[in-house]
């Protein structure tokens, strides 16, 4: 017998998803045939037809088409500017000219398009293995399947953590609750139940029901309204990063720049003239590439994540993971293997029950003929024959949920007699038992004893066939989930790194110390009693960092924690500045996730953990995620080296400029201002002058092969060899200034010294006339200093990329190559130049000018060690990091070890267990003292709240005075 779709069930009323009877056709099919699918599902040939009419479940893309996005790379500003370059040659009639910027706008546009294809081609990648997945029913049997094959008719199965796959109308069973926020912004989930039409795009939060598929892909109500419900872009960390300095870099050029115009036209100069060269030295000194580069960088480091089994959902979250300082790791697959091992110690609580009737209850409180949905069922259903349980029926279930922590089947035997059987965290099955008070102590001593070895216990229970229905407790199933091999060193080169890690756990607090016991992670264990409650759809305070962060960077962990307890947490570390990131699996992780600075979903995620988080795991363990953060500080130090070698090259270029034309004028051979004569002129009336400008520059083609050499060669730093930094990555701009200006000052003042020299190789007893370089032609000269401009900006590269001497550690063999050819092209462009303007000069005085710049590169490369070492002994720089210092980091890390130093010794005496509480009870003995009367437990609060507040008042003066 099918079942009707509820969408049809109605009659003449409408429906939840507001559509009539008179709205009787989708696509052209008659609804009532096409939703018509009963508990089977539709036949894999029935929905292979059907994906052929309908299409794919899949929204239409909005991507723009390769070449609109090859167009947009002709318009913009910095393009506006070249245009207008070509445009002010084109009036002039300066051919040559003309046709190098056209090549210079061609080149940067079809680099720049074919750079972001490939980046974006590199993030369709990672998104592609990301593919939303559906559970659903065909040919009567459960499967998994790629969402995009729905097609409308099927019935899917929708439980929590899943995201719905397309618009579903549910069938009968248990109301739900979905989360709708992105489709209509509403905080708190929403309760349906059968007859209601569940959106795609929303996510299940609770429950478990079955569904029939409405409406797929554009025809659904997100694909109907994407264009309106779609959130705006927001600008990223990194996105800002690039925009101050690409601000700080354009505000110095139109500065120094536009009193170079002003300058020239002042004196004289042809405005035309005049605005191209100002036009062009603009281009050549702002960053036209920056984006272009960082983009590539951090896409071709993606890939590399990609293969480390780490996936990226935006290329601007390395940038933030390379920053990270503190981990909140879950423990269960991430710290542990997550493989639990049935052990064959299993106590049992009720006289008549077995241990194969706890196992058989055990599998009744899953559903058995499913694909098991985590790690215990899978375990469960693995431990026992599963054929004998087809003399059951299952009448209802109630799938796992992390509020309640057990699961619920109703079941019918086949005797007809219909109980209910449970499975979940021993104290919430003890709770439900009918002789809770018999058995607890027995109960809760067994579960300590197996915490205290880590042994997780998971309890059973079932109604009693007795008239009350009763819940009888019929025993405990004990499982190992031992650590991961290389847990505990990857902590300790989690610590090594300054990167901090805390076990976030919902376990009993004494598996979490044993566990932490284990992994050397120190043995301070909270619990959820001493943290507020927290409301993650309501605000909150912004004072939690200071009322709670002591607390919370004191420990090593928590326990028995709730989702909402993950997103506090998260909230006090970031309010007290830490970079924090949070592992999480399930749909109740997700507010975690989205609010940590990097929310990572472990191997296995729900889709609903997957979407909210910006790095997704594919393979299990802790050391994939400190893997990732080693590779992403690589990535962060290539741009890093590419911003400071960028900044250095426009200041080169500016300043130079900016002071050859005040002060240099080749058609008195004298340095004006500061030197107010430079011998006498060599011409007399019997030798002929050539025509020489009255301010020194260089032809715009000079400007252009430096851009396009520059530029065209730098995008290989993405390949680098770098060495990650052992500390949390930040970008601490006013160093990168300093280093930058520094580096390209001492360039300034060797381009200067040596056009000084050009100018006066007439002067017999000159410089150049010494080296028998004298009598240069005034084209030559402007050769010279093209070819040192160029060597000076590729070496700058080398004297960039690292903090030390720039032998200390070699470069990327890509680096190398593409600065050889560079520099390679421009010295034989110097000696054999081919075109007007500027003349070629010889072999001799081309190694003359290479020796000269690679004496200067020493210096300057010196010079950049010695500001390094001022500025790493200047505490005044230490406000421009993250609020969180290395001196604090330290003083935690040494707090860190004593605990753990004191917990190896501690952990093996009896007493110390005995005497330590952990959330709030004994680590050893009863969770409460039976002797203990009201009176005396009332005056033991009071005075443990008196401590508590004592303790924070210290933690908070401390913190206040920094003497921690």
């Amino acid at each position: 017998m099918s079942e009707h779709s509820p969408l049809l069930a109605n009659g003449d009323e409408h429906s939840y998803s507001g559509v009539s009877n008179d709205d009787r056709f989708y696509m052209g099919v008659d609804k009532r045939s096409l939703l018509d699918t009963g508990e089977a599902g539709l036949s894999t040939v029935e929905a292979s037809r059907r994906l052929k009419i309908f299409g794919p479940n899949e929204l239409q893309s909005k991507e723009k088409s390769p070449w609109v996005k090859l167009a947009e790379q002709f318009w913009g500003p910095m393009p506006i500017m070249i245009w207008l370059a070509i445009l002010v040659e084109a009036i002039t009639k300066d051919w040559p000219d003309f046709f190098v910027l056209l090549f210079l706008q061609v080149l940067n546009g079809v680099v720049g398009w074919y750079e972001e294809l490939k980046a974006g081609n590199a993030v369709a990648a990672l998104k592609a293995s990301l593919k939303p997945e559906a559970q659903v029913i065909r040919d009567g049997v459960h499967q998994t399947i790629n969402a995009a094959l729905l097609v409308p008719g099927d019935r899917v199965t929708l439980s929590a953590g899943s995201a719905v796959p397309a618009d579903c109308d549910l069938c009968e069973g248990n109301a739900v609750q979905i989360d709708q926020a992105a489709l209509t912004g509403e905080s708190f989930p929403v309760t349906m139940a059968t007859g209601d039409n569940a959106k795609m795009g929303s996510t299940v939060v609770r429950g478990e029901i079955e569904a029939v598929v409405s409406a797929t892909g554009g025809q659904t109500f997100f694909g109907k309204t994407a264009s309106l419900i779609s959130s705006v872009d927001e600008v990223s960390h990194f996105q800002k990063i690039l925009i101050r300095i690409t601000m700080f870099l354009m505000a110095i050029s139109f500065v120094l720049v536009g009193f170079c115009l002003g300058y020239l036209i002042y004196n004289g100069e042809d405005f035309l003239e005049a605005i191209a060269f100002c036009v062009v030295l603009l281009v050549a000194s702002i960053p036209i590439a920056m984006q272009v580069v960082c983009t590539s960088t951090m896409a071709l480091g993606s890939r590399k994540l990609a293969e480390e089994k780490v996936i990226v959902t935006q290329l601007q979250s390395i940038e933030t993971l390379s920053g990270m300082n503190m981990l909140c790791s879950d423990k269960t697959g991430t710290l542990t293997r997550n493989k639990m091992e049935l052990q064959d110690d299993m106590p049992i609580f009720h006289p008549t029950a077995t241990r194969e009737e706890v196992l058989v209850t055990a599998a009744l409180a899953a559903k058995w003929k499913e694909p098991p949905k985590d790690a215990l069922d899978t375990l469960v259903l693995n431990a026992i024959d599963l054929r004998p349980l087809d003399q059951y029926t299952m009448m209802d279930h109630l799938p796992f949920d992390p509020s309640v922590k057990r699961t619920e089947s109703t079941i019918r035997g086949q005797d007809g007699s219909v109980f209910k059987v449970t499975k979940g965290a021993p104290q919430i099955i003890l709770a439900l038992a009918h002789n809770v008070t018999e058995i607890q102590e027995d109960v809760e001593a067994k579960v300590l004893d197996l915490a205290r070895r880590g042994i997780r216990s998971l309890a059973v229970a079932r109604t009693s066939d007795e008239a009350d229905g009763g819940w009888v407790f019929l025993g405990i199933m004990t499982f190992l989930d031992p650590p991961r091999h290389d847990t505990k060193r990857t902590i300790e080169l989690a610590h090594e790194n300054g990167i901090g890690v805390k076990m976030i756990t919902g376990d009993q607090a004494a598996i979490a110390v044993e566990t932490c016991r284990m992994l050397g992670m120190g043995t301070t264990i909270l619990g959820t009693d001493v943290l507020p409650t927290a409301n993650v759809q309501d605000g909150l305070s912004t004072t939690l960092g200071s009322d709670y962060g002591a607390i919370v960077e004191s420990a090593d962990g928590f326990a028995q924690v709730f989702p909402e307890h993950k997103f506090l947490i998260v909230e006090v570390l970031r309010q007290r500045g830490w970079v924090c990131g949070m592992t999480g699996d399930g749909v109740n992780d997700a507010p975690a996730l989205k609010k940590a600075d990097v929310g990572i979903a472990v191997e296995g995620s729900t889709d609903a953990a997957r979407a909210a988080a910006d790095i997704v795991l594919t393979q299990p363990g802790l050391s994939v995620i400190i893997n990732a953060i080693t590779l992403s500080r690589k990535i962060f130090q290539r741009m890093r080296n590419y911003v400071t070698y960028r900044i250095a090259c426009t200041i080169q270029l500016l300043m130079f400029f900016f002071i050859s034309v005040l002060l240099f004028h080749p058609d008195s051979c004298r340095f004006q201002h500061f030197i107010p004569h430079v011998g006498d002129c060599p011409y007399n009336d019997n030798e002929s002058t050539e025509a020489v400008d009255p301010y020194f520059k260089l032809p715009v083609i000079a400007l252009v092969l430096i851009t396009i050499l520059n530029d065209g060669t730098i995008i290989s730093i993405a390949y680098d060899n770098v060495v990650p930094s052992r500390r949390p990555e930040t970008w601490n701009l006013p160093r990168i200034y300093w280093v930058s200006t520094t580096l390209g000052l001492i360039a300034v003042a060797s381009s200067l010294l040596l056009l000084f020299w050009g100018l006066d190789s007439w002067n017999k007893n000159g410089v150049l006339a010494y080296f028998g370089l004298g009598d240069l032609p005034y084209d030559q000269v402007m050769m010279m200093m093209y070819l040192k401009i160029s060597l000076s900006d590729f070496m700058t590269v080398f004297t960039a990329r690292t903090d030390g001497l720039f032998f200390t550690r070699a470069p990327g063999r890509l680096l190398a190559v593409a600065a050889c050819f560079a520099t390679v092209v421009s010295t034989l462009l110097a000696i054999f130049w081919p075109f007007t303007e500027m003349e070629a000069i010889s072999l001799k005085l081309a190694v003359f000018v290479w020796i000269y710049c690679l004496a200067w590169f020493f210096i300057q490369d010196l010079g950049k060690v010695l500001l390094v070492f001022l500025l790493e002994h200047i505490d005044n720089m230490n406000v421009f990091e993250r609020k969180v210092s290395s001196k604090k980091y330290v003083t935690q890390e040494a707090q860190r070890q004593n605990r753990i130093r004191m917990g190896s010794t501690l952990l093996n005496n009896d007493s110390f267990m005995r005497g330590s509480f952990v959330a709030g009870r004994p680590v050893d003995g009863s969770f409460v003292e039976r002797s203990m009367t009201l009176e005396q437990a009332m005056d033991r609060l009071v005075r443990l709240e008196a401590e508590m507040k004592a303790i924070r008042a210290v933690i908070q003066n401390a913190s206040g005075t920094g003497k921690l």
